[in-house]
């Protein structure tokens, strides 16, 4: 084991995906210097839905990337079609207002393409310099607070152990976090009521598509649901999630898993066997694991903090990550650059940025759950998306519930659905 640290900086971010290269673009802008830590070499696949959301676009702009969006091979999103649990399909057009939208207009983007694209924008930050297929394993500390890490170099047959040393250390390496196991231990785990398993396989051939993208809820995998998101020259992102909870209960009782149940609605489904009956697979299924941001575990302490899945912010409700981690990264450097510039890294200092996240999110994430909640409920369900697919009002309050917070708690009211009753 080396026992020396070898350089020293600033910051550390472990993790170059979205919330990690967000966070050190952001604080090599201010003038920090920064160590970028991924195991990986990229570009590297990440599995997941693809779909860049509108929240993510506010930083793909700050940093100057939205031509880059748009040279990369992509699906152009305008909207979103639901089915429910009966059968009924509602378009829902995005609001072309939208200020994270412009003109009303999505991005599908393969998740190789969107990390990629932050990473290259981290690197070619001036004070940041990264390191890939580096595996951080965990957190030094001196007295109590977090100093340096220490990892192996997986590019080197030796498998030499290096250890880093920085002033902060940034939790961004995901759902399995090594700096949030040493940072919280056992608090650190997952719980399976505030979690997700989902599984995902690319497609060419799907008939009827359109430029939206679907979110189906379909009896036989509720209170999970199934999702076609249309990408680059007639391809589509299929797969589906349940609450790790919920599956677990379903996996003991019918001995059925995910795949199964993929395998089930592309074949059997009335809605759906006729679309895929000439489609072709391009890559195995995978899985992943989504933690929810609807529980709150602590972001900051001292001489670190936590941002992305490494942080448990993923949307309850849409099941959406990227744009989360983004906002956490941008808002996480603000905080750090404060914190150094004070020469204060205490737990105290730094959990202003966690204050600032949930001040932020904190609303939004919790009516995603409450929704998620809601969304249980087959026959609730049915009447939003029935009344949806022959009521213009009600399709322009779910558009504008996917561009506005203020508008998507307006289904946490109750007055909402007696509304939608008498509509």
């Amino acid at each position: 084991m080396a026992n020396s640290i070898p350089a020293s900086f600033d910051v550390i971010v472990c993790g170059a995906g979205p919330g990690g290269s967000t966070t050190a673009a952001y604080l090599g802008r201010l003038g920090r210097s920064v160590l970028l830590l991924d195991k990986a070499k990229f570009p590297r696949d990440k599995t997941c839905g693809d779909a860049l959301s509108g929240k993510s676009m506010r930083v793909v702009r700050e940093l100057g990337l939205v031509k880059e969006v748009e040279k990369l091979p992509h699906g152009s999103i305008r909207g979103v079609t639901f089915s429910s649990p009966n059968g009924a399909l509602a378009s829902v057009p995005f609001q072309s207002d939208d200020a994270n939208r412009e003109g009303g207009t999505g991005y599908c983007l393969r998740r190789m393409h969107t990390d990629n694209l932050f990473f290259q924008a981290a690197k070619n930050t001036q004070n940041v310099t990264v390191r890939e297929q580096f595996q951080v394993q965990e957190v030094i500390f001196e007295d109590g607070k977090a100093v340096g890490v220490k990892g192996i170099d997986l590019s080197s047959p030796s498998r030499e152990e290096t250890a880093f040393r920085a002033k902060v250390i940034v939790g961004a390496d995901g759902v399995n976090s090594a700096i949030a196991r040493s940072c919280l231990g056992e608090k650190a785990d997952l719980e399976p009521a505030h979690s997700c398993d989902a599984v995902r396989v690319y497609y060419s051939g799907i008939s009827g598509l359109t430029d939206q993208i679907e979110i189906h809820f379909v009896k036989s995998i509720m209170p999970g649901y199934f999702w076609i998101f249309p990408m680059e020259d007639g391809t589509s992102n299929v797969g589906l999630g349940l609450v790790s909870k919920d599956l677990q209960e379903r996996m003991k009782k019918e001995k059925t898993g995910l795949v199964q149940m993929l395998n089930h609605i592309i074949k059997e489904e009335p809605m759906f066997k006729e679309r895929f009956a000439n489609a072709k697979p391009l890559s195995p299924v995978t899985g992943w694991r989504l933690p929810f941001g609807s529980y709150r575990r602590q972001l900051a302490g001292e001489g670190w903090v936590l941002v992305g899945d490494a942080a448990s912010l993923v949307d309850p409700f849409s099941g959406e990550g990227v744009g989360n981690a983004t906002t956490a990264g941008r808002l996480a450097a603000q905080f750090i650059d404060e914190a150094i510039e004070r020469n204060d890294l205490s737990r105290l200092s730094l959990g202003r940025y966690e204050a600032a996240l949930w001040n932020e999110l904190g609303a939004e994430l919790a009516t995603s759950y409450r929704m998620q909640q809601l969304g249980r409920h087959e026959w609730l369900l049915n009447l939003v998306i029935g009344k949806a697919a022959t009521k213009p009002k009600v399709r322009e309050l779910i558009s504008a519930s996917l561009a506005s917070e203020h508008a998507k708690m307006k289904f946490d009211n109750p007055l909402t659905y007696v509304w939608l009753l008498l509509t």
